[in-house]
């Protein structure tokens, strides 16, 4: 049976995530700051666009937002026209924008005073984990809201974690992306390498795909590091706006981030040149 729902921020990321809730027979009232984008949405899967956050959330069981930053969520959540004036007691705020743990505990405090769920939910799996309905969702918060949401959330997903209190989705994603950022630098290396070195590198990563090398990274992102194609994927200014969660979160608790650090500094070496657009596994470019 469906739910009534609002999905709030339409970019690459939701666009497409509202529209698999949508397809799943959930009825979708969708906001995006840009319009037409809002717009768009609705010419293409349906549902209905409000003039407001808060008009969309009004009526619905469950909230989604996907947007850019700490600022940016405030700015659709809170206020007389933010989603949490129109939600009713008992609605559900799912966030899946990738944020700081300090704004989710935030939000989740002044949910609870006014009667609703809060999830911290970022997700894994980029724009074709998105568009495909293949995304990894980890999510912070308490167990009986996430009860109520995971059923909803599978419309996009292909993996839902419940891994502990309002801050821990958060959390967990800078884990991903401190792992992401040593796995691209050390591909991009060894690629280099293997040219600087003459070999056959669809040979070398034919074996070493094999064996205890092999990740994600390699098997998606290789061939596209070899062609120098980086006009796709998850973008150099927003890979450092991530990196620069887990860094400032790194120095609050004490944790040592020295690999993830330099990353983010070769990372900005990139923006410097023009390709705060490209793809992050552009970081090859500086070794070339």
């Amino acid at each position: 049976m469906g739910v009534r729902t609002a999905f709030i921020g339409l970019g690459v990321m939701g666009f497409p995530m509202a529209g698999h809730l949508q397809r799943a027979g959930h009825a979708v009232t969708v906001f995006n700051r840009t319009r037409a984008k809002a717009d768009a949405w609705v010419e293409q899967y349906g549902g209905q666009a409000a003039a407001t956050p808060a008009a969309a959330a009004d009526g619905a069981e469950i909230i989604f937002t996907c947007v850019g930053n700490d600022d940016d969520l405030r700015g659709v959540v809170l206020g007389a026209d933010g989603a949490f004036a129109g939600m009713g007691s008992g609605a559900i705020f799912i966030d899946h924008t990738t944020a700081s743990a300090e704004v989710a505990r935030e939000l989740a405090a002044v949910a609870g005073e006014r009667g609703f769920g809060f999830l911290d939910a970022p997700v894994s799996g980029g724009q074709s984990g998105a568009e495909n309905g293949q995304l990894a969702v980890m999510v912070g918060g308490d167990g009986q809201t996430f009860a109520r949401a995971e059923p909803v959330m599978w419309a996009y997903a292909k993996a839902i974690t419940l891994i502990g209190p309002a801050g821990s989705g958060q959390l967990t994603k800078m884990v991903n992306q401190i792992c992401l950022a040593g796995l691209t630098q050390a591909l991009a290396e060894a690629l280099n390498f293997a040219d600087r070195a003459g070999l056959d590198a669809e040979k070398v990563l034919g074996t070493i795909s094999k064996g205890a090398a092999q990740s994600w990274m390699m098997d998606n992102r290789a061939q596209t590091m070899l062609t120098d194609a980086f006009d796709f994927g998850f973008a150099v200014d927003w890979m450092r706006k991530d990196l620069g969660i887990a860094i400032g979160e790194a120095r609050r608790n004490g944790t040592a981030l020295p690999a993830t650090a330099l990353v983010d500094q070769f990372l900005s070496q990139v923006q410097q040149r023009g390709g705060g657009r490209w793809d992050y596994t552009s970081l090859i470019r500086l070794l070339r």
